[in-house]
């Protein structure tokens, strides 16, 4: 638990490193919800520099080495494992039904499938969910607060911030994983997972946004507030949550 706390710590105090020392380029944004968006476009040019220097290359090798049905053994796997903290997230957002939907595909889907390497639950009828503690914090009244990109991460507010820690203390291997070379091996995998996964997403973005900063921001905020009401946002909500 401790090295867990320690790593999630670690990660927050980098983004915070980044963010202090490009704070000094924040400006007076025009955009209610995003005061800091000088600070937040130079973030955004350090992570589209690294992902373009070495995420994007990484993943594209990935792809064209792997062959597709591993890749998906490999999606299925990490995505099982979410399964568990999305499930606990639905229960504490009021939603049992949902929670124990997500509790038995990870029961069905680490036996049958062979420990979340396929997918038997979809085809049961049992559906993926998309939950996070940010989400469940936007449940319970905490407002979003600031517009906030994150180093390494991306798109994000004050309010899912401090869930995405909590996400990642939840998630953490280090409770089931002792091995501290395969619990780095599994970090690398998940990331490497994740970037395949977004391939072709970018010259998407390119085509649709002559301001790219101002889309993402836009698309991420509209997303988030779907995602809390669950596809339902009220139509009369000045401030977003």
């Amino acid at each position: 638990m401790r090295s867990a706390e320690v790593s999630a710590r670690s990660l927050l105090s980098l983004c915070l490193l980044v963010l202090l020392a490009l704070s000094g380029c924040a400006s007076t944004s025009g955009h209610p919800d995003d005061p800091w968006e000088g600070m937040n476009r130079k973030v955004q040019t350090f992570n589209d520099n690294l992902d373009d220097y070495a995420a994007k290359p990484v993943a594209e090798v990935y792809r064209a080495s792997v062959p597709l049905p591993t890749r998906s053994n490999v999606s299925n796997f990490f995505g099982n494992l979410e399964d568990v903290w999305i499930g606990v997230n639905n229960l504490l957002q009021g939603k049992p039904r949902d929670g124990l939907n997500d509790l038995s595909r990870f029961a069905v889907n680490s036996t049958i499938g062979i420990i979340g390497f396929f997918d038997v639950a979809t085809e049961l009828g049992l559906e993926k969910h998309d939950e996070d503690f940010g989400q469940t914090l936007g449940r319970w009244g905490v407002p979003s607060g600031p517009y906030l990109v994150l180093p390494l991460v991306g798109p994000s507010s004050v309010r899912d911030a401090g869930g995405f820690v909590v996400d990642k203390l939840a998630n953490y291997p280090d409770y089931f994983i002792e091995s501290v070379p395969m619990r780095n091996a599994g970090y690398v995998t998940k990331f490497v997972d994740t970037r395949t996964r977004l391939l072709g997403a970018e010259s998407v973005l390119e085509d649709a946004a002559l301001d790219k900063y101002n889309y993402l921001r836009g698309f991420y905020l509209q997303r988030r507030k779907s995602q809390i009401y669950d596809g339902r946002p009220p139509r009369e909500d000045d401030d977003y949550r």
